[in-house]
């Protein structure tokens, strides 16, 4: 079992830290979990939340302080991470191979642990039987749906729906349910075309379903979600689960999209200035995109956030200054294009925190959390995270 949450001396501040380094704050991380949890709560639905993103058992245990529950993950380097930790509930949401269908039960079998896999082909299903034969663990299985034309999985009306449901059973598998993400609601940017997406994907679940018991299989779990879509939902009936990850920390895209301020914004990573080319209007640090990842996300949307959005040293948007070129281990900051303001002083040594454009793509450059709470320079803790597949 890896350890957690190592206690960091009460001296020890950002100051002292080696950048680049990837800074959480423990309040806004709080707040945003709060936020979800009680939106969940009032559509009366389980929240599962997808654990892609903080990849660490220190926050989960802020996202489930009275003892493990239902959760997601993206990697089955996750899946055995957290069923060390005592998580036994996990949705594998990754389209399975017989490799990965085999590491998964044999994660089942040696943790006990139950982890559903998710398929949306005969073949895959078909794969089950061997699978099934070689670990002595009943597969449980999702259906995975296509709600948006953003990814894979079956359309609620295609006629593969039952022939998959038929071979999944006929593998010796129990099927659970369904499962849908709205993967298209991150190009939109209006309160009411979420809402629009969300109720989209609640009926086009729903409908899927419903098909499936009409057919004889019981499908009790419809599970749906995404960042966007779990927080415009106004009406999940039918639903019984919701998925998000990013909302714990929160990033740019979710912020173009309008899902989240600034200053929801979770994570950051501290940035040393290191030279400056005054003739071009540049600043030098030491955060390239080897620290910041090369997610481009904004790219695409109204405001482009080059490669994310610089604050000062406690965490405060300096206006208009983003990172606007990244190498290997250098970013350039700069001034917006168009805008008027000025680059602020930021001699050589200038600690400075950049916001990410993909909370996910970020955190995964590094191998910790440093903990802070709000401006305060204290690091209150160090939460390590799982990497890998």
């Amino acid at each position: 079992m890896q350890t957690a949450a190592k206690t960091i001396p009460p001296s020890q501040s950002i100051h002292d830290l080696v950048t680049p380094s990837l800074i959480l704050d423990r309040g806004r991380l709080t707040r945003n979990i709060a936020r979800l949890a009680d939106h969940a709560r009032q559509l009366g639905v389980v929240l599962r939340p997808h654990m892609k993103t903080a990849k660490s058992i220190d926050v989960a245990r802020r996202v489930f302080p009275d003892g493990p529950g239902p959760i997601t993950v993206s990697t089955l380097a996750e899946a055995g991470y957290f069923a060390s930790h005592g998580y036994r509930d996990m949705i594998y949401a990754v389209g399975l191979s017989p490799a990965s269908a085999r590491r998964a039960l044999e994660i089942c079998w040696r943790t006990g642990a139950e982890i559903k896999l998710l398929l949306d082909t005969v073949e895959q299903a078909d794969a089950l039987a061997e699978v099934r034969e070689t670990t002595g663990v009943i597969p449980s299985v999702l259906i995975e749906l296509d709600v948006d034309d953003h990814r894979g999985g079956l359309k609620p009306d295609d006629p593969k729906l039952i022939e998959v449901a038929a071979r999944v059973v006929a593998a010796g598998a129990n099927l659970v349910g369904v499962l849908a993400h709205a993967g298209e609601s991150y190009g939109l940017n209006t309160p009411e075309a979420l809402v629009a997406a969300a109720e989209s994907e609640r009926v086009a679940t729903v409908r899927a379903a419903e098909i499936l018991r009409a057919h004889g299989y019981a499908c009790p779990i419809v599970s749906l979600g995404s960042t966007p879509t779990a927080h415009f939902a106004q009406n999940l009936d039918g639903v019984t689960e919701l998925r998000a990850g990013v909302y714990m920390f929160f990033d740019l895209v979710q912020h173009g999209v309008g899902v989240c301020n600034k200053d929801d914004i979770a994570i950051s990573v501290l940035a040393s200035v290191i030279g400056a080319k005054p003739e071009k209007g540049w600043i030098l640090v030491d955060a390239g995109w080897m620290a910041l990842s090369r997610d481009r996300g904004t790219a695409s949307q109204r405001v482009d956030q080059g490669y994310g959005v610089v604050c000062d040293e406690q965490g405060r948007v300096l206006e208009d200054v983003i990172v606007s070129q990244a190498s290997q281990e250098h970013g350039i900051l700069s001034i917006r294009p168009g805008s008027d303001k000025t680059m602020p002083d930021l001699p050589v040594g200038t600690r400075v925190r950049i916001l990410p454009n993909h909370a996910c793509a970020m955190a995964a450059q590094h191998a910790f959390y440093s903990v802070v709470d709000g401006e305060s320079a204290g690091i209150e803790a160090r939460w390590d995270r799982i990497r890998g597949w």
